[in-house]
């Protein structure tokens, strides 16, 4: 009896396009399923375990895995996260599409889209599969048709790769989980497969990118490594949460002319020449 309401309620409560995406075909296994959904709908073998929380900017998927981590805490208690990075790049994407790599479960992906200008995009990669599951519901959810998400993660080229997606006790990494050169001495229980792509194959030659913001957790000098030719033909603001080697950045980046400027919730921003020259000639006048 218990079960069977905990369908009906999310049968009437949620849209069939959002269920869709919150169940799955599984293999002979167990379902796996969470508290706010107990029990699989009919013929499903595995369920999401998720919960559904609102706050000014949407509603969103957060992953119960990873409750504990900071964003994903923020957000079931009705609040935003990083609201300063949000606001930089919702105010400064301009007419071109965004770029966001380590969306985790889409909490920047509402806010994202709404700033985008008519015909723009928002490309986004996730590549912790359940964080993409949780990403692609909360896009269902806010019904974000501007949004291209891809189960990929950011790198030189296309290629396979290990991410720990926990750590050594079990705990789900949520946002931190992260992409290791070497998984020795990591079980399989803590680590998964993910697909890696190179953002210059995947961003038509004819889109104009506006930012480039990287959460990717110490891979920002891989992202970029693919992204070189997007970087160069469009000269996107930057916004990274870790810099690359400054051997690296200084030939592939900074030679384009671009310059340091301010943080935004520990991401350095990095402008593009002609916001560069207009940054320097603002603080002159200012003098």
């Amino acid at each position: 009896m218990v079960q069977r309401s905990v369908r009906n309620l999310a049968k009437a409560v949620l849209p069939k396009r959002v269920i869709s995406h919150l169940v799955r075909q599984g293999g002979s296994g167990q379902a796996q399923s969470s508290p706010r959904f107990a029990a699989p709908l009919e013929g499903v073998e595995e369920t999401l375990g998720c919960c559904i929380a609102y706050t000014e900017n949407g509603g969103f998927c957060v992953p119960l895995s990873s409750r504990h981590r900071p964003a994903a805490r923020t957000i079931l208690q009705g609040g935003v996260y990083e609201p300063e990075t949000i606001a930089f790049l919702t105010d400064n994407c301009g007419g071109g599409d965004i770029v966001h790599a380590g969306a985790y479960f889409g909490d920047f992906l509402p806010a994202l889209s709404r700033a985008c200008a008519a015909g723009a995009q928002v490309w986004a990669f996730e590549p912790n599969p359940e964080n993409f599951r949780c990403a692609d519901v909360t896009c269902a959810i806010n019904g974000l048709n501007n949004v291209h998400l891809m189960n990929s993660g950011l790198g030189p080229a296309r290629a396979r790769a290990v991410m720990q997606v926990r750590d050594r006790t079990g705990r789900a990494l949520g946002g931190s989980s992260q992409v290791v050169e070497e998984a020795g001495g990591l079980s399989d229980r803590l680590t998964t497969a993910v697909d890696l792509v190179a953002l210059d194959d995947v961003v038509p030659s004819d889109r104009q990118v506006s930012v480039i913001q990287l959460d990717v957790e110490g891979f920002e000098q891989q992202a970029l490594a693919g992204a070189v030719k997007t970087i160069a033909r469009c000269l996107p603001i930057l916004v990274l949460e870790t810099l690359p080697a400054q051997s690296w950045l200084a030939e592939s980046v900074l030679s384009l002319g671009y310059r340091m400027d301010r943080k935004v919730h520990g991401n350095q921003v990095l402008l593009p020449p002609a916001l560069a020259d207009s940054a320097s000639g603002s603080e002159a006048a200012s003098a």
